[in-house]
This record gives C-alpha cells, sequence and structure tokens, in this order.
C-alpha cells in the first residue's frame, strides 16, 4: 500500500492517504518516519480494529493495516499547507501551490467527479445520438461584437491571430459541411476582468444540429444531463419548466432566476404609484415590491441597509425599507406618505405580510430596471439568510429551468447590440419588424439556468445570408467583411441550425457545491487572471518581442 503520510501519532499509529481515501496504519517495531506529505509505502496485514478503537467518522474505520515493513520513497521537504477542511489556506496560498491543493479531499473529488462527467457526456452524445467529437481550432481571427478576444502575434509584420471566445462560427460553418450533429469539449478564451465564475480561459460544451428545433435541442441537454448526473446527487426533474425572458424580470427581476425558493416581485403600483414620495412629473411611475418572510427577524438592520445602499449604488434607483410590526403596522419612512393605515392594510394584504416580515419596495418609470434592483435585493436577502444559517431553500435542491423568448437586440450606450449573439434568428413572426422596430424583435434564443446560474445558452441560427448581412450592417453597424468566410458559406447551401453552449466550470461548481468555479479546474487562474503558481503572464526578452515586431513603450511598462 503506498501514498502520502497524512498523520503522524507516535510513530506507532499513522494515516496513510491516496485518491481512494485513508487508512490507519499500525507499526509494530521503531520506524523512523519522514514528515508529514512524504510519499511512503508499506507491507502488512490488514486486521479489524479493537472495539473500543473503531471510528466511524472514517470509512476505513473499522479495520487497520498492521506492519513492520515502511519504505520512504520520497520525503516532503515543503509542507506548504494543512489539507484539511477545518483549517483551509487562503486561495490565492492554494494557487501559488496548486500541485500540493490537489491532493486535498475536496480536489480529488471535483476533479473526479468532472472527469467522470465528461465521460458520460460524449458517450451520450457520440454513442447514442449520433454526434459527431470536431475538434475547431484556437488560432482564428479577430471577429466584431461579443466579448475581447486575446490576440497572437506572429512573425507575419503587423498581422495576428485571436484565441476564440466560442467555436460558434466554426460550428456553423460544420453544419455547411454536413456534420449534422456536432459535439466539442471546447476551450474559449475571453480577456476580460475575471469573477468567481469567469476565467480567461474556461471549458464549454458545445453542440450544433442541422434541422432542429428548439424543442429537439432542449429534449437532448435535459436527457443528456439526467444521463450523465451523478448517482449521489438528488434527481433532476424532467422536464425541465420552461418561462419567458419577461415573465423571469417581473417575477423575479433576473434573466436566471433562482427558482428554490419564493418572494417573487409584486406589483402594488395601484396601491402606491400616487404617493408624493414617488416624483411622476415626466412618465408615470410603477411601483414594484418584494416580501422577504421573517427578514426583519433573521436580518440585522444593518445587513439591511447594507443591502439597501449596494443596489442604490448599482442602479441608481431608491429603495424603500418596511419592516413589518407585531400589529401589521410599519416601521418605515414611507409611512409618513401613506395617510392613514388603509394603504398600509392593502399593501399587506397584496404581500400576505406576517409580523417580522421585511418588504423592499421601488418606484420608477422603467418596469424592468425597477424589477432588476428588487431581484437584486431577493438575492442578498437569500444569501443573509444562508449566512445566518436559515436558509429559504432546501439545501441539495437542484432546479433547472428553460428560460426562453429573450428580445434579439437590446441598448448598449444608445447603440442597438446583440442580447445573445448576432448569429440569432429573430422568432418567425417577428422577422418584419427587423426593419421597422428592431427593439420589439424577439429572438429564437435560450438560456438553461440553475440555482440562479446561467450555466448554457443557445439559438437557432440565422442561415440566410441576406438576412445575416443586414443583421450585421443595417442593425449592428458592423463591418461585414470580416465576416466574409461565414456568409460566403451561408450562400453555399446551409441547412437551417441551431445549438447550444453549457458552461461546464460553472454548472460543476454548482454540482461539487462550490461558490467559484476555480475549485473544479485543475490548474485555474487567480480573480486577476494571473497564474499564481507559475507567475505567468510575464515578461519577455527584447529578442523575442523583435521576432514579432513587438515593441513595448514606456507607458506601457510602466503599469
Amino acid at each position: 500500500m503506498s501514498g502520502w503520510l497524512e498523520y503522524n501519532r507516535g510513530n506507532k499509529f499513522i494515516t496513510l492517504r491516496d485518491f481512494t481515501g485513508s487508512c490507519q496504519v499500525f507499526i509494530n517495531n521503531e520506524v523512523n518516519l519522514p514528515k508529514i506529505e512524504s510519499v511512503i509505502t508499506v507491507k502488512g496485514t490488514v486486521h479489524k480494529r479493537p472495539d473500543g478503537n473503531k471510528n466511524p467518522a472514517m470509512e476505513t474505520g473499522e479495520i487497520e493495516v498492521v506492519t513492520s515493513n515502511v519504505e520512504v520513497l520520497n520525503e516532503c521537504e515543503r509542507y506548504h499547507f494543512p489539507l484539511n477542511d477545518y483549517s483551509k489556506a487562503k486561495e490565492d496560498v492554494r494557487m501559488r501551490y496548486r500541485y500540493f491543493d490537489i491532493r486535498s479531499k475536496m480536489m480529488q473529488h471535483n476533479l473526479r467527479l468532472r472527469s467522470s462527467f465528461l465521460m458520460k457526456v460524449r458517450r451520450f452524445l457520440c454513442e447514442e445520438q449520433g454526434f459527431v467529437d470536431v475538434e475547431t481550432p484556437t488560432l482564428f481571427r479577430r471577429t466584431p461584437g461579443g466579448a475581447k478576444e486575446f490576440i497572437v502575434p506572429t512573425a507575419n509584420k503587423g498581422k495576428f491571430f485571436s484565441l476564440p471566445q466560442s467555436p460558434q462560427q466554426f460550428k456553423q460553418l460544420l453544419m455547411v459541411g454536413g456534420i449534422d450533429r456536432y459535439m466539442q469539449i471546447a476551450r474559449c478564451y475571453r480577456d476580460e476582468n475575471t469573477k468567481p465564475e469567469r476565467q480567461p480561459e474556461f471549458t464549454q460544451l458545445d453542440l450544433e444540429l442541422s434541422f432542429t428545433t428548439q424543442g429537439e435541442i432542449k429534449q437532448i441537454i435535459e436527457r443528456m444531463l439526467k444521463a450523465s448526473w451523478p448517482k449521489h446527487l438528488p434527481d433532476l426533474m424532467m422536464p425541465f419548466p420552461r418561462m419567458s425572458y419577461t415573465n423571469a424580470m417581473l417575477l423575479y427581476g433576473s434573466d436566471k432566476p433562482d427558482t428554490r425558493f419564493d418572494c417573487t416581485i409584486k406589483d402594488i403600483t395601484e396601491e402606491l404609484s400616487h404617493l408624493s414620495v414617488f416624483d411622476q412629473t415626466t412618465s408615470p411611475v410603477v411601483v414594484k415590491g418584494i416580501c422577504i418572510p421573517n427578514g426583519s427577524n433573521v436580518m440585522s438592520s444593518k445587513n439591511v441597509k447594507r443591502i439597501q445602499r449596494a443596489v442604490e449604488a448599482i442602479t441608481q434607483l431608491n429603495i424603500a425599507t418596511v419592516t413589518v410590526k407585531e400589529d401589521c403596522s410599519w416601521k418605515s419612512p414611507l409611512t409618513k406618505y401613506m395617510g392613514g393605515n388603509d394603504l398600509v392594510y392593502k399593501v399587506n394584504c397584496a404581500f400576505q405580510c406576517k409580523p417580522g416580515d421585511l418588504l423592499f419596495i421601488c418606484g420608477h418609470i422603467d418596469w424592468e430596471l425597477a424589477c432588476k434592483a428588487l431581484g437584486r435585493c431577493r438575492i442578498l436577502s437569500a444569501k443573509d439568510f444562508s449566512a445566518a444559517g436559515k436558509p429559504l431553500y432546501q439545501p441539495g435542491v437542484f432546479n433547472p429551468l428553460w428560460v426562453e423568448e429573450f428580445p434579439l437586440f437590446e441598448l448598449d450606450e444608445g447603440s442597438l447590440v446583440s442580447a445573445h449573439h448576432p448569429f440569432t434568428a429573430p422568432v418567425d413572426e417577428d422577422f418584419d419588424m427587423l426593419q421597422s422596430d428592431p427593439l420589439k424583435v424577439r429572438g429564437q434564443h435560450y438560456d438553461l439556468v440553475l440555482n440562479g446560474s446561467e450555466i448554457g445558452g443557445g439559438s437557432i441560427r440565422i442561415h440566410s445570408a441576406d438576412t445575416q448581412k443586414y443583421v450585421l450592417e443595417s442593425i449592428l453597424k458592423e463591418d461585414s467583411s470580416k465576416m466574409k468566410h461565414l456568409l460566403e458559406a451561408l450562400e453555399s447551401g446551409c441547412p437551417p441550425h441551431g445549438g447550444i453552449a453549457l458552461g461546464l466550470d460553472r454548472l460543476l461548481a454548482i454540482m461539487c457545491g462550490s461558490d467559484t468555479i476555480r475549485d473544479v479546474i485543475a490548474f485555474p487562474k487567480s480573480s486577476d487572471g494571473a497564474d499564481l503558481m507559475c507567475e505567468a503572464p510575464c515578461h519577455v526578452t527584447d529578442d523575442e518581442l523583435d521576432r514579432y515586431h513587438i515593441s513595448i513603450t514606456k507607458d506601457s511598462s510602466s503599469h
């Protein structure tokens, strides 16, 4: 039996660990043992432990290995931090010594679960559903729109490759080429600031199908997840529920709603819009509210104010808070505008308020913005409940949801941009509005949401070269010549097609109960996009820069 020396209890009892777990070893003679985390091998006999020495908290707690032969294979000279759950090292230290951190029980579980899940995904798609696994290039060209891309210099002066943010165009080109069912577990790249759920390089599952429908794609994904889902987790209920983008915003204030708990947004315009606190000099105000049951008892007033200020800073909207007192009257700045108890009673009835409940109320001319603000209050409140040990939902619950009927375009600083990406087809009934009123056009776009996180997005694609060119040039104001290869392909007999991409890192993090995707990636980047282990990115020599015709200015090198 070989592994790492996990614990040393007085040179008589040691604990040896390998990838399967830990086991107690009894040494019946004098042995000079190395430091903890050294690699050793032992030979002996497995015995049942005496009744008083059994450890029910340990999987092998009823047995031990009795040995007289211990061989040190490699002594640990650098013990970086404890590899246990109760004295976990800070994340930057774990990133710096990632090869050491991977030995931990959590990382072993996460990486092995990832491997098992991806093997089942491939088997289901390729062996049962007839998909073809095709690798696409990671050296591509700059394309308009979307996330910022990394550029790769070449020895050809002034010319650069780009690392693709997804295989989107390649998988559409494969549809033109007759690969009617494509799949790939693809590496993707975005030159953007990282977040707990985002990395500069990440992995996604890409699918594309010819002659397909939204319904078929959704059914394949549901069946794939059910077939690949880890057995130790609760089953996924099928079919997954569906919700329109508009209803998601109206009820939850988010296009990726967490449906594990209620607390939905309600419209109280009829009850409160006439109050003088809501300015209606320009346009009629819509008033929305959300009730957090028992919120004023579980959440401190300090935390409620923190949530209020955080949401106001992001949305620039005023958020009013209400504490429902024992007699169902209100403690709130709004009471001086209410003019009596009748309005309080009406709003309480609308939310079915009880003593101890907490209300967040917001009024604005834009219902969507008001709902987004309250949706943020909802999520932050749920986090406070969890931190207080009183979560609003049952732990270990997985609530998948399809969100559909998104707008095809949205405004960004006065310009039209794609809500999903520029290759998404409009809903057939809205096609004529592409020219007359593009903001009212719905896209054939669908997102897969799990526990409040978007884990996938897809669409039926534009397969007409004329429509694609019109969207790029006339609506998005992009230079279509950069997409010449795709437009020419669409003119070459392109079948109708659609697909989806799932963010595997995010999905696996949710499966593993982790708050960050870095816990399911073997060698991730830090929160600022750096590799702390090998200190990348790093400087290169002037000779190396000369090969690529690059020079660094003084201003650039000083940052």
